[in-house]
Parts: C-alpha cells; structure tokens; sequence
C-alpha cells in the first residue's frame, strides 16, 4: 500500500548512526548512486534501487524533490521477471518433438532436455518484461525514525540491504524488544531486565 492510500501496511524502523558531513548532500548521493536503473537489464531477473516518491518511473532525484517538510519521502522499486510455468511446459514440449524430428529419435536424452529447458529461459527471460512493484518511505532523520510501507520480508529485506550500502545507516526494524533497546529510555539495567523476560504460561484450572 501506498502513502496516501486508505489503508496502510508498514514496518517501523530505528536508524542508527548519523552523517558527519551535510545531511542533504548525504542523503541525495545514497539516493542518487544506488537509484534503480533508468534502462532495463533484459536479462536480469530482479532489480532493485531508490526512486523518487512523484515520479516512481523516472528516477532522477535531480529533477524530482524527496525532501516533504521535515522528512525525507522517497521509494524503493523492485522489478522483478516471472517466467509462469505453464508457458516453459508449453515451450519445453514444442522444443523436444522438433527436436525429435530433426534426430530422427524417438527419445531426448536428459542432457539434451537439459540444455532445451535452459535456452527456453534464456529467450522467455530476455522477452518478458519485469513487473514493478513500488514501496513507499518516510523518514525523519532526527528523530532516527523510518516507516516502509510493506511487512513483505523479501521486500523488508531488500530495504535493509540497499538503505545500509546506500548510506552507512543501520535500519533496526522495531518490535517489542528493539523498542526498548533503541526507543524506551530505559537505564541499562531496565533494559536487562526487561530483556530477560520470559512468555507467562497459563495453566487452565
């Protein structure tokens, strides 16, 4: 789900770290060096990189804003070729009979279905076109504080990997325990002792 859509599934992440030089210029270079590919690799299977949040098809964050007020907005966009098996079968069976009938065999060996099967691949994945799938982000330097829309775990992943090589950052994605750790407040020995908490069992009587 988008930003601005009704309904929203996000993940909420603590960014550790900080720059030492111009937050603006920082965040501009991690955007611009790891945005996704203007020109398609035909023959990748997925591809990942920033975009800017108004223009998710053109990146260019020369031309397009990512800075909203106090926050950084901006997207990543995953493109990502899905060959559907049916039509490998279908190609697969067509490829074996001629085969067969250029042989004059009655049987392709194992080798020979083999090296069909990847060629088939090798042509469906150059043909087909990859599907864009595009997550939105919002964040607040300052407050060391980040919302991804998705809880995909390919696409969480993903987001973790690029921001870190793209900045230097450290994305901690929260849930109870990394909220005391990076958010409560707590003094260390808090944070000990809420950490070594243990799930309550219940027994029915």
């Amino acid at each position: 789900m988008g930003l601005i859509s009704s309904t929203h599934s996000m993940s909420r992440y603590h960014i550790e770290g900080s720059f030492e030089a111009t937050v603006m210029d920082e965040v501009r270079k991690g955007l611009t060096e790891n945005a996704i590919p203007k020109q398609e690799n035909e023959y990748e299977e997925l591809s990942a990189g920033w975009t800017p949040y108004e223009s998710p098809y053109n990146p260019d964050f020369e031309k397009f804003s990512f800075i909203f007020g106090t926050y950084f907005v901006f997207s990543l966009r995953i493109d990502k070729k899905s060959i559907p098996m049916k039509l490998v079968q279908k190609q697969m069976a067509l490829a074996i009979e001629k085969k067969k009938e250029e042989s004059g065999r009655d049987f392709l060996s194992k080798n020979e279905k083999s090296e069909l099967k990847e060629t088939i691949l090798d042509v469906l994945m150059h043909r087909i076109p990859s599907i864009p799938t595009i997550y939105d982000i919002l964040w607040s330097y300052e407050d060391k504080n980040l919302f991804l829309f998705t809880t995909q775990k390919a696409a969480n992943e993903l987001f973790e990997t690029l921001f870190l090589n793209s900045f230097n950052l450290k994305p901690i994605r929260l849930f109870p325990y990394t909220i005391v750790e990076t958010k409560s407040g707590f003094s260390a020995d808090e944070k000990d002792r809420v950490l070594s908490l243990s799930p309550l069992k219940y027994v029915k009587g």
